[in-house]
């Protein structure tokens, strides 16, 4: 009989609070093994008359001969997506416009035999030009369908060509001291969802931010990095994004595995880690304990700090869990930027375990681990940040949530009614209305880490900031900067001439609340009631917030 999987208590202990050293890593990619191995056999069982025969024999011959070459592979990032992703495609669960992609177990299979050293000849698929062979590389085959792979005595050909020659893209393998990943810019399943084409990169860049990412890491806390560097096996590189707005990305199929955008620098992409490193661990926890009842139990969406949209139970608590690493990361930055996102992000963590810790949905160990994110988060709260930082995170904060307020919740019609006709409040609870933001709800954000991280940067992008901050306008300018009248003004003018959409409004009530205006924090508390109240009275955008206060809902 097989054993079940089973965490030391210690392990238990640490992945329940947010943390996990290298012992609870390794149980935890020994259980991801077994989780692969049931989704390989349930997809060679739902695809029983597509599978090729050939490929799984040839996967077979590979084990025998090189076990640990064949696990490795096994547990490759890329075999896991495709392997889920495929089966959903056989069980009808998952939309797509091509066949499943059975024949990816060809490539895998021939992976695997290259590394065991077999000799053997088989038939690969050629995707968007590329025969991509899993955690080795691709070889460029414009026009082609299929390719041949052959191996002969250690000799390896693709369409018969050598993997060491023209047209052959082999994977980058990053290195630093203690700790390596494959940079996988090939393999058709490395986005984590539908099939992408091979878009091969310059290493060196990653190279270097690799490296100087790694350092950091290791400096602050040489357990946890270890712990990292052990779970973590690929890299997968995206464009470059805007400054100070990565795009990265993790995959519960895919453990191991990080996509990243390009960074502004090693400290970045460090953090970037972490955040996806967290995912992977909460993703890989939660194949071996249920925290939360997705089936018959909570189906509400709920508002996630870090996002522009709202999200379902399990989204929130995968987020919390990442970000509860990432403000440990940003805890141990000394300079103005690092103090920054700690402020933020511990307070949007605590933010959303408050919203979380309720919710019917959570399994008892579920809440445990929500009380145990709290528990660990709580001294952090009272660490002392300076004005500058403090002040600049509180504003972020109050801007996103506020922000997000306003665009996914709608007032009761009876209470907007109450409050126009002047009649007492009635009782009645916004509902939520899933909109669409006209920009990032980190706009303003964005703006604040320009002025504490790059000062001399943020004067130039004054003049025109939208060419700078996708979304910027002059009067977030005057707001992040402190020109409390001149957003004001701005604000009112664009409210009244018809174009307040809800940053606008919210960012009246952020100037207003600077200005000392007890109708700034209402309109903050509230926006979707006064905007509503006012689009039924028009005048003073202010005067709404004002009745808030002299009569409350």
């Amino acid at each position: 009989m097989t054993a079940p999987h089973v965490l030391a208590a210690d392990s238990f202990g640490e992945l329940l609070g947010g943390g996990g050293g290298s012992a609870a890593v390794a149980a935890l990619r020994a259980s991801e093994r077994s989780w692969r191995l049931l989704v390989v056999r349930a997809l060679l069982d739902a695809s029983a008359a597509q599978a090729p025969a050939d490929a799984w024999d040839l996967l077979m011959r590979a084990r025998a001969a090189d076990e640990a070459a064949f696990e490795e592979l096994l547990a490759y990032p890329s075999v896991g997506v495709w392997a889920a992703h495929t089966l959903r495609r056989l069980r009808g669960t998952a939309a797509g416009d091509a066949p499943p992609d059975t024949g990816y177990l060809d490539a895998v299979a021939a992976s695997a035999a290259i590394r065991a050293g077999l000799d053997f000849r088989t038939v690969i698929p050629v995707r968007d030009g590329w025969a991509v062979l899993p955690a080795l590389g691709a070889l460029h085959v414009p026009g082609a369908a299929t390719a041949e792979v052959t191996a002969t005595e250690g000799r390896v050909l693709v369409a018969g060509r050598p993997l060491d020659g023209p047209g052959w893209h082999p994977l980058t393998r990053l290195s630093a001291d203690g700790c390596a990943l494959l940079l996988d810019d090939a393999d058709p399943y490395r986005t984590l969802r539908t099939p992408a084409p091979t878009e091969p990169v310059a290493a060196g860049v990653w190279q270097e931010l690799f490296a100087e990412a790694w350092e950091i890491l290791r400096a602050q806390d040489a357990e946890e990095a270890a712990a990292l560097g052990a779970g973590l096996v690929a890299l997968v590189p995206r464009p470059r994004a805007e400054r100070f707005r990565p795009h990265s990305a993790s995959s519960g199929d895919a453990f191991g595995a990080a996509l990243a955008s390009v960074p502004d620098d090693g400290e970045q992409l460090a953090s970037t880690l972490v955040h996806e490193f967290q995912h992977n661990k909460l993703s890989a926890f939660m194949h071996l304990f249920t925290l939360y009842d997705d089936q018959g139990g909570d189906r509400r969406l709920y508002y996630a700090p870090w996002r522009d949209d709202p999200r379902p139970l399990g989204g929130l608590l995968q987020g919390v869990y990442a970000f509860f690493g990432v403000t440990g990361f940003w805890r141990r930055r000394e300079h103005p930027l690092g103090r920054f996102e700690f402020a933020l992000w511990r307070t949007q963590t605590a933010h959303a375990l408050r919203g979380i810790a309720a919710a019917d949905g959570l399994t008892e160990q579920g809440r445990r681990l929500v009380a145990e994110l709290e528990r660990r988060l709580a001294p952090w709260l009272a660490e002392p940040v300076r004005t500058p930082a403090l002040a600049a995170a509180g504003l972020a904060a109050a801007d996103h949530r506020a922000t997000w307020r306003a665009y996914h919740l709608r007032s009761d019609p009876r209470v907007v009614r109450a409050h126009v006709d002047g009649r007492p409040p009635v009782a009645g609870e916004p509902e939520l209305v899933p909109g669409a933001p006209a920009r990032g709800l980190d706009t303003r954000a964005v703006l604040l880490r320009w002025l504490l991280a790059d000062p001399a940067g943020f004067e130039a992008l004054r003049e025109d900031p939208g060419a700078t901050v996708e979304g910027a306008r002059p009067e977030d300018v005057a707001l992040v900067t402190g020109d409390t009248e001149g957003a004001l003004r701005a604000c009112r003018e664009r409210i009244l001439s018809g174009g307040g959409d809800s940053e606008t409004w919210v960012g009246l009530g952020l100037a207003a609340r600077a200005a000392g205006d007890p109708a700034g924090a209402a309109l903050l508390e509230r926006p979707e009631l006064v905007m509503a109240v006012h689009a039924e009275l028009g005048g003073d955008p202010l005067a709404p917030a004002r009745g808030l206060l002299s009569r409350p809902a």
